[in-house]
């Protein structure tokens, strides 16, 4: 039996500490609102939700953050970076609340930005960061899958990279169902009860020819020999250079394996859980929390009662 990972304990120090974040795409599930705004950049509260992909890493122990953007993405350039006048009009009014949260951001880790020339896939985004890693092992976090901050699931994922070595993906077992909504990984059990040996990969199956029901999210530990491999992987599903493709050859020589994780995560690529989200940490927010349940109670009690009360719902009567 395979036990989902849910929560450990950072170890010690380790190699691995490159975070590759790929922000290129277009976002355009989210149109009319990221025709001119980043996807990335849409916010998650009070935070763009690619911010809260960074503090991931940096809370793993990655220092080094390489974003690999495309054009019109220079809001997240300038969202990770200094702000002097903003800073200095804050310092001057004394507001050191709002002021050490525009500076935050740019104190993550070291981060550094790369085009992606053209939109050729998630593979091609990865390769596009060869230089920068060099030959060293790295992380990659898709900006799209949020894993909750109380989560540990990339720091279990460099322990059993440390364990292992090769590379490790995370997985989550989904509804045979919507398992065409992701690439699929065949297993083997190890004798770790939340850790499984990848036989094999495949990009976005139907249920009928998916290998198991266990789908790949969006953190990988790759070693770099992912690099040659993806460098001869010609384009696969949607014509496009598949990371998943690349792992699928790695995986035939024993080299990958995976962390089963059932915790809090969030798919802020789709407009529904995109709002899930946004409604989930909103509760959690010890400032924001008891105000808005209190009023997502009444909103969600009006709509039981057939929706005309729940139009009447004022936050400010709640609050009061």
């Amino acid at each position: 039996m395979i036990v989902p990972h849910t929560t450990s304990t950072p170890g010690p120090a380790r190699p691995v500490r490159k975070a590759v974040v790929p922000a290129a795409g277009l976002g355009t599930r989210f149109l009319p609102a990221t025709k001119a705004t980043p996807k990335e950049m849409l916010p998650i509260v009070d935070k763009p939700a690619i911010q809260y992909v960074v503090e991931e890493a940096a809370a793993a122990g990655l220092d080094d953050v390489l974003m690999v953007t495309g054009r019109h993405k220079r809001a997240i350039e300038d969202h990770f970076d200094n702000a002097h006048e903003l800073e200095q009009a804050l310092a001057a009014k004394g507001d050191t609340v709002r002021l050490d949260a525009v500076r935050d951001p740019a104190r993550l880790a070291n981060i550094h930005h790369i085009r992606q020339g053209e939109p050729l896939g998630l593979g091609h985004a990865v390769l596009c960061a060869r230089r920068h890693v060099g030959d060293e092992p790295f992380a990659v976090l898709l900006g799209d899958d949020l894993i909750d901050p109380r989560e540990t699931l990339l720091s279990r994922m460099l322990d059993v990279r440390d364990q292992y070595a090769g590379s490790v993906v995370a997985l989550m077992e989904v509804p045979r169902e919507q398992i065409h909504l992701y690439g699929c990984a065949a297993v083997e059990t190890t004798a770790e009860r939340d850790v499984v040996r990848v036989t094999g990969l495949v990009e976005k199956p139907s249920a009928e020819d998916a290998p198991s029901a266990y789908a790949v999210i969006g953190r990988y530990v790759l070693d770099p020999a992912v690099f040659d491999t993806l460098e001869r992987t010609p384009p696969g599903r949607g014509g496009e250079i598949q990371l998943t493709d690349a792992l699928q050859d790695l995986a035939a020589g024993g080299t990958v394996h995976g962390v089963v994780f059932d915790g809090l995560r969030y798919d802020t690529g789709d407009k529904a859980d995109y709002l899930r989200t946004v409604v989930r940490l909103a509760c959690d927010r010890p400032d924001l929390g008891p105000e808005f349940t209190a009023w997502l109670k009444e909103f969600v009690s009006g709509l039981e009662n057939g929706g005309a009360d729940s139009r009447r719902v004022d936050s400010r009567r709640v609050a009061a």
